[in-house]
């Protein structure tokens, strides 16, 4: 696995749109504690397992071991992306690690690229079942359908 200086996840859950962003130093700490995390949708008892993964995402202090964590109304993904890019350019000696949701993936990567040529940036469906990256960008797609289901 290639080693990257920090992991950005950008996901979509209707409409909302979100990313998180952690260092690979946090990462080892974390992973035992997001090992139960799933996508939402693969989910029976989809009520149960969102109040499962917020009380272990409160419990366990989940949200501090990223440097930043931004969910908010699809209509501001513009937004969104401006402050991901933000932190690519200020980050310009660092190799970053990308994953899109796969219905903005093209778009978004060439920007990445133009600010930034050590940034991989990747579909959320290449990511692989069971790998770090895959069960990281676990973290922001139950969030963005915890912050969802609240606002219902």
């Amino acid at each position: 696995m290639k080693e990257f200086d920090y992991y950005i996840f950008i996901d979509y859950s209707e409409n909302l749109v979100g990313y998180n962003i952690i260092e690979r130093e946090k990462i080892k700490e974390l992973l035992p504690k997001i090992q139960r995390f799933r996508h939402y949708k693969e989910s029976w008892h989809k009520k149960i397992y969102l109040n499962h993964i917020k009380n272990t995402i409160n419990r366990d202090g989940i949200k501090n071991y990223f440097e930043k964590i931004r969910i908010i109304s699809v209509r501001k993904n513009i937004e969104l992306f401006a402050e991901v890019l933000e932190f690519i350019k200020k980050h310009d000696k660092c190799i970053i690690f990308i994953s899109v949701d796969d219905f903005q993936y093209r778009s978004f990567r060439k920007l990445a690229q133009v600010v930034n040529d050590k940034t991989q940036v990747i579909q959320e469906s290449q990511l692989k079942v069971g790998s770090v990256e895959y069960q990281l960008s676990l973290v922001i797609d139950n969030l963005l359908n915890i912050e969802r289901r609240t606002n219902v």
